[in-house]
C-alpha cells in the first residue's frame, strides 16, 4: 500500500513539474495547478520533475521487489 503512495506522488509531481517546465519555457505561460496558488521560479518545476521521477522509480522498485517476495 506505501509502495503505491509514493509512486502516485511521484508520478503527480512529476507530471506536474513537466508540464510547468514545458508551459514556461515553449509556450510563455504555465500548465498544471501549481501556477493557480502561486508562481512557482522555472528551478523549481525542474526540481519537482526530478523529485516526481526519483519518487516514482523509487515506488515501482518497490512494487516490483514486494510482487517478487510473494511468488
Amino acid at each position: 500500500m506505501k509502495n503505491e503512495i509514493v509512486l502516485t506522488i511521484g508520478w503527480v509531481v512529476a507530471i506536474q513539474g513537466v508540464l510547468g517546465f514545458v508551459g514556461r519555457t515553449w509556450f510563455d505561460n504555465d500548465w498544471g495547478l501549481l501556477h493557480l496558488w502561486f508562481t512557482p521560479p522555472t528551478a523549481l518545476y525542474i526540481a519537482m520533475a526530478v523529485v516526481g521521477a526519483a519518487l516514482a522509480y523509487v515506488g515501482e522498485t518497490a512494487k516490483k521487489r514486494s510482487k517478487a517476495r510473494t511468488y
